[in-house]
């Protein structure tokens, strides 16, 4: 069976997977240090286009550097109410860190859920300084169809160009995403991208380049859901034009871990986080 083969049937177990996640934010211990500096922000006028921000308390350097986290839960489910503990974990690193709900199929399809991100991402460079951040060290961070969001706004230039914050970007880390998963053939890729009349503009390895900001990108050898191949796929592909990616891949770790790592209670699992936020601090100084 080809690695499509194998992928396309698990793409559909992609919003399952990520929603036990949630299960941490009310059970799992929170990293300290943190606070909630704003509830439902909008960037939009959709209910779904709010967001928190979540703001260091004990870290001294100001102004910080910012990211905005993108959850993952297949372009179908999610909710920010679920991954405050994510937030609160790259926070206590010294991050101001924005967390944005986005529209989800089937109220939206492609490509609204990818604006939404722009749009979320546009914001924050607005009201950075407001939280104690620095919005010329703006980074994105995203899980599993989160991943595929940040990457997909951080390589085609025309989502944060039509947000009116082209060049907004500085780095992107993605952990476990999809990054090259045609053909649409399971409802998860149907349902979110079948719509499309040129797939191949859905998928963030088509826009890699060389001027595009440094990439880093994280995956699970044991990932059954999205296989590790899309990020050493990604990350040739950058490479091969002439851009700037880093990827390292966790032995026996799956596709739910790569951001389950970021709580207390796992981060001894792998050390995902440390690895992802020393890239950050390097690239946004």
């Amino acid at each position: 069976m080809t690695r499509r083969g194998l992928f396309a049937p698990a793409l559909g177990l992609l919003a399952a997977a990520c929603s036990p996640l949630a299960m941490l934010n009310t059970f799992g211990p929170r990293d300290g240090g943190v606070r909630r500096a704003a509830r439902d922000i909008a960037y939009g006028d959709d209910p779904r286009q709010m967001m928190d921000v979540f703001v260091p308390t004990t870290v001294p350097e100001r102004p910080w550097p910012v990211l905005v986290l993108f959850y993952g839960g297949g372009w179908d489910s999610g909710d920010k109410t679920h991954y405050a503990w994510a937030a609160q974990a790259l926070a206590a690193r010294g991050f101001v860190v924005a967390l944005p709900d986005y529209r989800l199929v089937p109220q939206v399809h492609f490509p609204a859920f990818v604006e939404d991100a722009a749009l979320a991402t546009a914001r924050v460079g607005e009201i950075a300084g407001q939280y104690g951040a620095d919005p010329a060290r703006l980074g994105v961070i995203g899980q599993s169809a989160g991943a595929h969001l940040a990457l997909m706004i951080t390589l085609d230039r025309r989502y944060m160009a039509a947000a009116g914050a082209p060049g907004l970007i500085k780095a992107a880390v993605g952990l476990a995403g999809p990054y090259d998963f045609l053909p649409f053939d399971v409802p998860a890729s149907v349902n979110a991208f079948g719509r499309v009349a040129d797939p191949t503009l859905t998928q963030p390895v088509t826009f890699a380049r060389a001027d595009a900001p440094p990439l880093w990108l994280g995956h699970g050898t044991a990932d059954v859901i999205v296989h590790a191949e899309d990020t050493t796929i990604l990350c040739e592909r950058m490479r091969s034009v002439g851009g700037r990616c880093e990827s390292k891949l966790y032995p026996g770790l799956n596709h739910a871990d790569l951001i389950s790592t970021f709580s207390p209670l796992f981060r001894k699992k792998a050390p995902v986080l440390d690895d992802a936020t020393a890239f950050l601090r390097r690239e946004l100084g």
